[in-house]
């Protein structure tokens, strides 16, 4: 059986950690401390998963990060003056709203709020329309971090066939764009399938480099994809078997000439690019670039 090379989100989200750290470093001896301020509101078991990992990373590059927690039960207007508050205060560098919000709240609306210069999620509608524009300021950290990835073990982006699987805000929508900027890291040829796309493995099996982000565990089988491909599964699925992907390791596997497990994958490195993302806005905030 073909064994893949296994793209190591874990290893390759370390180095870049160790990087940051020593970026981190040398701000702080321009007298610069890079600070992120995080919203959480409520207590989603995921969500405070996810901004406990996001406070240990920052803790080991040397970021000062400060969570402000605010209750299932908070009116639009709590969250909006903590918003407000974090734009304001010259002391943080950045800021980031997590998702999911309760139903209650206009996740769109609060997330327009933020200023753009310390929206380190790029999920401002002025972010996301500048990565479309082709003049990136913050892109959003799991596209960032699956087009790292990839130019981390040296697999080619420019010029070659790329699917993604996907049409989502977080992930489908900004990786096409920033696989279309000009550059070794873009320049690609890339196909978004989604819900409504029908034959979907007549799409698969011409990716050299397929990306899935549905949400659907094990939505790809072996039988959808050709050999020698790049497979970046970007799915987080909990089941009685732990956390599976949107691909079928076991199925697919065999043929690719490069997978990304999960766990293991993409997740380490989406959380990398928020550090990173997090020590660029420091730079800019502080006129530094």
């Amino acid at each position: 059986m073909n064994m893949p090379l296994i793209l190591d989100g874990r290893r390759v989200a370390k180095t870049i950690r160790s990087e940051l750290a020593e970026q981190v470093s040398n701000l702080k001896s321009s007298g610069i401390n890079p600070r992120l301020g995080i919203i959480l509101v409520g207590n989603h078991p995921p969500s405070l998963l996810y901004v406990t990992s996001k406070e240990k990373a920052c803790a080991e590059v040397g970021i000062d990060v400060k969570t402000f927690h605010l209750p299932e039960s908070a009116s639009k207007e709590q969250v909006a003056e903590i918003i407000h508050q974090l734009n304001e205060d010259r002391t943080f560098h950045a800021q980031i709203l997590q998702l999911p919000l309760p139903s209650h709240l206009p996740s769109e609306e609060l997330i327009g709020m933020i200023s753009p210069f310390k929206d380190v999620d790029g999920l401002t509608p002025v972010n996301l329309g500048r990565l479309v524009a082709g003049r990136p300021l913050y892109v959003p950290a799991t596209p960032l971090g699956i087009v790292e990835l990839l130019v981390r073990y040296s697999i080619p982006i420019s010029g070659r066939r790329i699917v993604i699987v996907g049409r989502g805000e977080l992930v489908g929508k900004p990786l096409a764009n920033l696989l279309l900027l000009h550059g070794t890291r873009g320049d690609a040829t890339v196909t978004i399938c989604h819900s409504k796309t029908t034959n979907l493995a007549h799409f698969t099996k011409e990716a050299e480099v397929l990306v899935v982000a549905a949400g659907r565990p094990s939505l790809i089988t072996g039988d959808m994809v050709s050999e020698g491909v790049v497979v970046v599964d970007a799915g987080i699925n909990r089941s009685e078997h732990g956390v599976v992907g949107d691909v079928d390791f076991n199925s697919v596997a065999p043929k690719a000439q490069a997978i990304t497990p999960v766990p293991g994958g993409v997740g380490p490195m989406t959380v990398a690019m928020l550090l990173k993302n997090t020590v660029l806005a420091a730079k800019k905030n502080a006129s530094l670039l």
